[in-house]
């Protein structure tokens, strides 16, 4: 059929205006969506922590802003003590944990995951002056064994080495803090967050990793996963899609590689 040139004008102009209309509408879409708040707990370097100006940080920080760029959300991040992560979450004060939370058993009873976005085992870390060399149950019987509070690890201290004297603390900084001061005997730490404070710290030089890499599905899960709302289940495949492509694009191992000289994939 043939058009003409006053025809053609006004198609041109209805499919201007329908593609201008459709991207407002998007928009206006994505204003109704609100923010996704992303709950983060800052204090766990080089995943999470607060630069000099007070800003967010981090593998953990980097991946969600990829993340929700491939998903196009509008994310908040919101500040979160590590006891209040899941409650806080349940209770609707954000939407998801991108926070180095490893996927246990008992997690899942409680919310679900994305796949996991990284892996690392547990590990224990003493002073390099350290007489301990074998970390079995009954080498660290009554000796003090530091954790951090409502960890997999405090968990995993508890019911494998009851004969220690467990000592639990608040943050991981504190943990730290503890064993470069012999506060404790040991530590369990996620081999992962521990990194940065042994080999970029001068407090760190003190230390070092001693004995087996520790991975149990039961306590320490699949590896770190991120957190949504049991019934969330639009968030949790829109976080899932993007993760799986910025896999596949190159943006993680950009990512990783800033952080880490391996891969923790």
């Amino acid at each position: 059929m043939h058009i003409g040139g006053k025809s053609l004008r006004l198609v041109s102009r209805l499919a201007i205006a329908l593609l201008v209309f459709g991207t407002l509408g998007q928009a206006a879409s994505q204003a109704q969506e609100g923010p996704t708040k992303v709950a983060v707990e800052g204090i766990f370097p080089p995943f999470n922590y607060l630069d000099s100006n007070n800003t967010l940080q981090g593998f953990d920080v980097e991946i969600a802003n990829a993340l929700c760029d491939e998903a196009q959300l509008h994310c908040e991040f919101v500040p979160q003590d590590w006891d209040g992560m899941i409650p806080n979450l349940l209770a609707g004060k954000y939407d998801t944990i991108i926070s180095s939370m490893s996927m246990s058993a008992e997690r899942k009873e409680k919310v679900r995951f994305t796949a996991r976005y990284y892996d690392g085992p547990s590990v224990f870390i003493v002073q390099k002056s350290s007489p301990l060399k074998r970390m079995q149950a009954g080498d660290l019987a009554g000796k003090k064994l530091g954790v951090t509070s409502s960890t997999a690890q405090a968990s995993f201290a508890n019911d494998h080495y009851s004969g220690a004297e467990r000592i639990v603390y608040p943050s991981s900084p504190d943990l730290y803090k503890a064993l470069e001061a012999k506060e404790v005997d040991v530590i369990l730490e996620d081999k992962l967050a521990i990194y940065d404070w042994l080999t970029n710290t001068k407090a760190g030089s003190c230390c070092e990793f001693r004995g087996e890499d520790i991975k149990d599905p039961k306590y320490f899960g699949e590896g770190a996963g991120i957190a949504v709302r049991p019934d969330d289940t639009d968030l949790l495949q829109r976080l899932d899609q993007a993760l799986q492509k910025i896999q596949t694009d190159g943006t993680y191992d950009r990512i990783n590689a800033k952080y880490f000289p391996f891969s923790i994939r």
